[in-house]
C-alpha cells in the first residue's frame, strides 16, 4: 500500500476520500483515494475515473467525497487517473439515477450504468474529441525548401505539397487519407516547414438557429388547439398531461407545435418513442418540419453514433432529441419538454438489469426540470388514466380524426366451425380482394412469428419442444430451421419423430411466413411484404419496405405488433386481426388491457386518409363481454370496466406491487431461496405491524409462467400492498438479508418494483 502522506486532505488532517459508483451489483458507494497531485477543484461530482477493482480496472463515477471512511486508511486503494475536466454526469442525471436507483432497489452504480453511453463507460477520452491538425509554418525558410525540392525524399516532397494546398490546415486524419503520413509530417515539423495545433470544433447552439421552421404548421382543429394550450400555458413549471387522442388524430402535430413553442423559448426536448422501427418515420417528419439540428438515440446505433448523439445533446447542439427507453437519461442542458409517445407501450420498462419504467423516469426528470411532460397515446395505460381521473395529471382528449378522415368500421367475424386457409377465413379473403380492386391496401396482423409455432408427430403426438426451455420450438422456412424464441436455440427441421421414429409430421397454428405464403398464393398478381423481427433485421429492410407502402400501390402487409405502433399508411383501408381471443384469457391480470390497447392500435391503421377504413376481427368467442365492450362502446367505457375491477381487487393502479424472481440450475433451488424470504418478510411484516389493509401482503413462492427458461428454472415472489410506504419499507430491510445470503451464490434473483409483465 502506498504512503499516504502524500493524499489530497480536505483538511489539514483529514484525508480527502471519494465515493465513488461503480458497475456492481451491491448497493452502496465504494471508498477510494484519490489520485496523487490531483487539485481537489478537478474532483467533482460526476466525473469518471479509472479504478482498481479486484483484478481489474473499471470506470466509476464520482458521487460525493468526504473527511473520514468506515475502513481504516490504510486499506484504501488509490484511483488511477481522471478522465473527464467537466462531470459527464450532470446534477440532474446525478439526481435522477440516485431516485431512480432508490425506487427501484438496484445500485447506483448500476443506475448510472444506463445513463452512458459504451464508450464512456469503457473510459474513451473526451478530449479524443478535439483533433491535431497540421498547417504550413508561416516563415518556413527559404532555402529548406529549396534544399527539399532538390532532394531525393519524394514522400517528404509529396507531403509538402499537400500541405500547399491546406494553407489554412487540416486535420491529421483528413491528410492521412491524402496519403501524409505523420512520421513524414514530423520530419517536415523538424525542418520548419510545417507546425502542429490542436483543433477544438466548434458547437454551434441549436438556438443559433434561424428561422425555427423550414415548413409551415398545419392548421389545428378545435381539440388539438385546446390540447396545446393545456401543454404550453404552462411552460416554465413541471405538470403532467396526459393526450389521449384515437389513432389518426393528429396527436403529432400537436407535439410538433409544442415543440415549436419550446424552441422559441430556446429551450430543448426531448421526445420518447417506445420502438427503433418509428424513429426513421418520426425524424423524418421533424426534420422537415424543423431547421434546427435533430438527433436520434436508440440502440440500433453502433457505440460512436450513439456517442455522437450523446455529445450533440451534451453540447446543446442538437435542439431535439428522439430516443427510445434509455433517452431519458441524456444529458441535455436546456431542456423544456419531455414528450413519451405511445406511453402505454410495454416497451417503456426495461424487462432486465435496472427495471426501470422510462415513461415513470420522464415524469420524475420533469419534475426535476420543473418543465411540462406529455404522455401520449390512442390507448391510454390503467396507470396514466387513473392519474388523469384523480386530477394528478392534466387530461386532454381528440376525439376526431385529422383532416376529412373517419374512424374505422370494427366487425366481428365469428370463425367457429368456419374451414380456415392458414388463419384466412373466407370472408377474410373476399374483403382483402375486394379492397386490392379499388387500388387500396390491406394490412393482416398475426402476432406470431416463423411459419408455424408448433410441430407434432401425428402418430404419437409428440410436440417439439425446446430441451432448454418450457416452449414448443418455431419452425421457420426463410431459413428452414426449428426456432426457440426465448433461447434462441436453432437446430434443423426432423425428418421423422425422434420418439417414435414416424415421418407423419404435422405443423400446427400459423405464423407471419405461412400467411404471406398462403396470401402470394392467393393474390399472385399482388405484392405481399411481411413485416416482423425476422424479416426486417437488415438495417435498411424495414425502411425500404415502408417506401414500397408508400407508394401507394396495392400491396398486403403481413405482420405482428411491429405494424400497430404509430405508423401512418394512407391507403390502408383494410385491417384483418386473425386472433382476438389470447389475452381475454391470460393468467396475467394486465391480459385484457393489453389485448385491447393492441387491438385498437392495430385497427387504428385502417382509413387513416379520406377512404373510409374497415377492420375485421375474427374470433371464437364473439360473445365476450369485454371483446364486445372494446368493439361497441370503445376504449374508455372497456377502461373503465377494467379500472372498476382493479380498484375492487386493490390491483395496480389502485394498488402496488413488487416481483422478487429467482432462478436456478434445480428448481428446488429457486423455490427454497424464495421459501427462506417470503418466511423472513412475514416476520418483518409483523414485527412492524405491516398487517390489515394498509400493509403488505405476499403471495409465493409460484413456479412462473414459463417456468423452465434457458436451462434454469424460474420462481417467483410477489410482494402487494395497498400504499408504497410498507412496501418499500419491506423491501429495504429485505434486500440486505437477500443479498447476504448463502442461497444466493446458487440462484440468480431480482427485483421488479412496478412490474408489468408477471413473470
Amino acid at each position: 500500500m502506498r504512503s499516504t502522506k502524500a493524499m489530497l486532505t480536505s483538511d489539514d488532517s483529514s484525508p480527502l476520500i471519494l465515493k465513488l459508483a461503480l458497475p456492481a451489483t451491491l448497493r452502496q458507494l465504494f471508498d477510494y483515494l484519490p489520485p496523487e497531485n490531483t487539485p481537489t477543484s478537478l474532483l467533482r461530482p460526476g466525473i469518471r475515473l479509472t479504478v482498481p477493482f479486484g483484478h481489474r480496472k473499471i470506470t466509476g463515477i464520482l458521487v460525493d467525497t468526504a473527511d473520514h471512511s468506515d475502513w481504516p486508511i490504510e486499506k484504501l486503494k488509490y484511483t488511477g487517473p481522471i478522465y473527464d475536466l467537466d462531470p459527464v454526469i450532470t446534477v440532474d442525471i446525478l439526481q435522477l439515477c440516485r431516485w431512480a436507483a432508490n425506487y427501484y432497489h438496484y445500485s447506483l452504480g448500476d443506475t448510472l450504468s444506463q445513463a452512458l453511453p459504451t464508450q464512456l463507460l469503457q473510459g474513451y477520452d473526451l478530449a479524443q474529441e478535439a483533433h491535431i491538425c497540421w498547417r504550413p509554418h508561416p516563415k518556413p525558410d527559404p532555402s529548406i525548401v529549396e534544399q527539399l525540392h532538390k532532394s531525393r525524399a519524394s514522400r517528404q516532397k509529396a507531403t509538402w505539397e499537400i500541405m500547399q494546398a491546406h494553407a489554412n490546415g487540416a486535420a491529421e486524419v483528413a491528410l492521412k487519407v491524402l496519403g501524409a503520413e505523420t512520421i513524414i509530417l514530423k520530419k517536415l515539423e523538424k525542418k520548419g516547414l510545417v507546425e502542429t495545433y490542436t483543433h477544438v470544433p466548434k458547437k454551434r447552439p441549436f438556438h443559433s438557429y434561424d428561422p425555427i421552421l423550414k415548413t409551415s404548421e398545419l392548421v389545428l382543429n378545435h381539440e388539438q388547439q385546446q390540447a396545446l394550450e393545456s401543454i404550453t400555458s404552462v411552460s416554465d413549471q413541471f405538470n403532467t398531461t396526459l393526450l389521449h387522442g384515437i389513432t389518426g388524430s393528429g396527436k403529432t402535430e400537436v407535439y410538433l407545435q409544442a415543440i415549436h413553442n419550446t424552441l422559441k423559448q430556446q429551450q430543448q426536448a426531448l421526445v420518447m418513442v417506445p420502438e427503433i422501427g418509428l424513429t426513421p418515420q418520426t425524424l423524418e417528419r421533424f426534420r422537415s418540419r424543423f431547421n434546427v439540428p435533430v438527433t436520434v438515440l436508440h440502440s440500433g446505433l453502433n457505440n460512436r453514433e450513439r456517442l455522437n448523439g450523446w455529445l450533440s445533446a451534451f453540447h446543446g447542439e442538437a435542439g431535439i432529441i428522439i430516443g427510445t427507453r434509455s433517452s431519458i437519461f441524456t444529458p441535455m442542458p436546456y431542456l423544456g419538454l419531455i414528450i413519451v409517445d405511445e406511453e402505454h407501450d410495454l416497451s417503456y420498462k426495461q424487462q432486465d438489469s435496472v427495471r426501470y419504467s422510462a415513461r415513470d423516469l420522464a415524469i420524475y426528470r420533469g419534475k426535476l426540470r420543473n418543465i411540462p411532460v406529455v404522455l401520449g397515446s390512442a390507448t391510454p395505460s390503467l396507470e396514466s388514466l387513473y392519474n388523469a381521473r384523480t386530477h394528478r395529471y392534466h387530461y386532454a382528449k381528440l376525439t376526431q380524426r385529422a383532416g376529412k378522415a373517419k374512424p374505422p368500421r370494427l366487425e366481428l367475424v365469428d370463425i367457429r366451425g368456419k374451414n380456415l386457409n392458414a388463419g384466412l377465413s373466407e370472408d377474410v379473403e373476399e374483403a382483402i380482394r375486394e379492397t386490392l380492386e379499388r387500388g387500396e391496401q390491406a394490412l393482416i396482423f398475426l402476432n406470431q412469428r416463423g411459419y408455424a409455432p408448433a410441430m407434432t408427430c401425428n402418430e404419437c403426438g409428440h410436440l417439439m419442444d425446446c430441451p432448454h426451455c418450457d416452449a414448443h420450438l418455431t419452425l421457420h422456412r426463410t431459413p428452414p430451421h426449428l426456432h426457440c424464441h426465448h433461447c434462441d436455440l436453432q437446430q434443423p427441421i426432423p425428418m421423422q419423430c425422434p420418439h417414435c421414429s414416424s415421418s407423419r409430421l404435422t405443423l400446427v397454428g400459423q405464423g407471419t411466413e405461412r400467411s404471406e405464403e398462403v396470401l402470394a398464393q392467393r393474390f399472385r398478381d399482388t405484392q405481399v411484404l411481411r413485416i416482423d423481427r425476422d424479416s426486417t433485421r437488415k438495417k435498411t429492410a424495414l425502411s425500404e419496405m415502408l417506401a414500397v407502402i408508400h407508394k401507394g400501390e396495392p400491396v398486403i402487409l403481413v405482420g405482428t405488433q411491429m405494424l400497430a405502433k404509430g405508423h401512418h399508411f394512407p391507403k390502408v383501408t383494410l385491417v384483418v386481426i386473425l386472433n382476438a381471443d389470447s389475452g381475454f384469457f391470460s393468467a396475467d391480470f394486465r391480459g385484457p388491457e393489453r389485448i385491447g390497447q393492441l387491438l385498437l392500435q392495430v385497427a387504428g391503421r385502417a382509413g387513416r386518409s379520406h377512404r373510409p377504413g374497415h377492420v375485421i376481427i375474427q374470433t371464437q368467442f364473439p360473445e365476450n363481454q369485454q371483446l364486445q365492450q372494446l368493439v361497441i362502446q370503445g376504449y374508455d367505457a372497456f377502461a373503465d370496466s377494467l379500472l372498476a375491477q382493479r380498484q375492487l381487487l386493490g390491483l395496480p393502479p389502485c394498488g402496488y406491487m413488487a416481483l422478487i424472481a429467482a432462478e436456478a440450475t434445480q428448481s428446488q433451488t429457486a423455490h427454497q431461496f424464495l421459501g427462506i424470504h417470503a418466511h423472513q418478510a412475514q416476520q418483518i411484516i409483523n414485527r412492524q405491524n405491516l398487517t390489515g389493509t394498509s400493509g403488505v401482503r405476499i403471495l409465493g413462492p409460484l413456479p412462473a409462467a414459463m417456468e423452465k427458461r434457458q436451462g434454469r428454472y424460474r420462481a417467483l415472489l410477489f410482494l402487494h400492498s395497498a400504499s408504497r410506504g410498507p412496501l418499500h419499507g419491506l423491501l429495504n430491510q429485505l434486500i440486505p438479508t437477500m443479498e447476504s445470503s448463502k442461497l444466493a451464490r446458487k440462484v440468480r434473483w431480482s427485483i421488479d418494483v412496478d412490474p408489468q409483465e408477471m413473470g
